[in-house]
């Protein structure tokens, strides 16, 4: 079992235990359409996303990273337009966790690298609760016409759903 160790901007003498093979066992109907790996590479979160904790995960998922080391660029988003909230508006709703305290993206990193917590089902619930904004996609626009809807396009990549299927 390996054991990770976080000290970064957000988080202090964090620790967590690997309990499962990177990208294996995951929760019943947990099934991400992407990688954090394949998220980070088509451009999610205007590139500013794990900046400062990189060192916690594996150097190949930044290879071909679209990333802003200054300030969040929605061009590098894959569609190009800005699909987030502010961290603030999360912690004010009550969506984070102390234990991942970026967010969802971050414990989605954590879980598929093997963490696992008594946060997990509260998180593939929200993960599930999503995919609805697939429905509209499908609803209101011609398939693979990426011109559609591209803010909802781009909040699905967000969550690990690839909505360039649709």
């Amino acid at each position: 079992m390996t054991e990770i160790h976080v000290n970064d901007s957000m988080q202090k003498d964090y620790a967590y235990s690997l309990v499962e093979p990177e990208g294996e066992n995951f929760q019943f109907e947990f099934e991400p359409d992407l990688t954090p790996k394949a998220m980070l590479k088509l451009g999610v979160f205007g590139g500013k996303y794990l900046n400062d904790c990189q060192q916690e995960f594996p150097a190949d998922w930044f290879t071909g990273a679209q990333l802003s080391p200054d300030k969040k660029d929605i061009t590098l988003n894959y569609f190009a337009v800005d699909a987030s909230q502010p961290l603030s508006e999360w912690q004010q709703k009550g969506w984070i966790h102390p234990q991942d305290p970026r967010g969802w993206f971050q414990w989605y990193c954590r879980y598929y690298l093997g963490r696992r917590t008594d946060d997990d089902l509260r998180q593939i619930k929200r993960w599930r609760a999503f995919n609805r904004h697939k429905g509209a996609i499908k609803k209101y626009c011609e398939p693979f016409d990426f011109s559609c809807r591209k803010k909802q396009r781009q909040a699905l990549l967000h969550w690990a759903y690839d909505s360039r299927k649709l």
